[in-house]
């Protein structure tokens, strides 16, 4: 076969080449870009490693402050209760000595109309009595023709009434 007759001529020459083309490859890439894109690797890797460094110290800042933030507001909730009890135990006072005001007027206004009850019942009384009586010896006197006193009429009206 021809071409394996011409490998021993030209054999020297493409391990020549092969051997300048990979030297030049190796000295550009090798040599020049590979160490360029490790340094920025390397750079990469040391800001993400920062940021999650200062992201951790933000997070445990902000749970410092959420629970001093908690803290804070748990004893504004406490005393806002503290307050809002103490106003309803004023005011509960308060509404309890008007109840109080307004029912001894209350019984004042009542024992003053019982009493009034009582004088018109007992006027009523008197009145139903003295009608009674006059209408009783009008009658007595125009049934019977007897003249009696009023105070013997008076007397037995009061007993019918009160005895039934």
């Amino acid at each position: 076969m021809p071409q394996i007759e011409q490998l021993a001529a030209t054999y020297s020459s493409q391990i020549f080449w092969m051997l300048v083309f990979f030297g030049f490859t190796f000295f550009v890439i090798g040599r020049g870009m590979v160490p360029k894109v490790m340094d920025t690797v390397a750079k990469r890797d040391t800001q993400i490693a920062d940021d999650l460094l200062a992201a951790e110290r933000a997070r445990k800042q902000a749970d410092a402050e959420e629970e001093s933030w908690r803290e804070r507001e748990n004893a504004n909730r406490a005393k806002a209760h503290a307050l809002i009890a103490e106003a309803r135990a004023t005011a509960a006072t308060e509404t309890e000595q008007r109840l109080a005001a307004a029912q001894v007027t209350i019984d004042g206004k009542i024992a003053e109309a019982e009493a009034g009850i009582a004088a018109a019942r007992k006027a009523a009384a008197d009145e139903i009595e003295t009608v009674a009586a006059e209408a009783a010896r009008d009658i007595i006197g125009r049934v019977a023709g007897l003249s009696l006193d009023e105070g013997q009429v008076r007397a037995a009206v009061k007993e019918n009434l009160v005895h039934g």
